[in-house]
């Protein structure tokens, strides 16, 4: 049996994927985010951040997000 693996966090080509806008932007909003949820530089931002931020729900993200 196969195990399935799922990302926990986001990357900018997955936003600009999510979003259709650019990579710039997609970097700049991860940004935003992680300033939101007061993260350091390195930290990651998880997929339930980025759906909390943008208020978008995590059935619908989850599809467009690559492996």
């Amino acid at each position: 049996m196969k195990q399935e693996w799922k990302r926990i966090c986001i990357y900018p080509k997955d936003v600009q994927r999510i979003t259709g806008r650019s990579y710039r932007y997609s970097r700049l909003l991860l940004i935003e985010i992680r300033k939101h949820c007061n993260k350091e530089p390195h930290h990651l931002v998880a997929i339930e951040e980025f759906c909390e931020y943008t208020g978008l729900k995590l059935h619908h993200v989850y599809p467009l997000i690559q492996g």
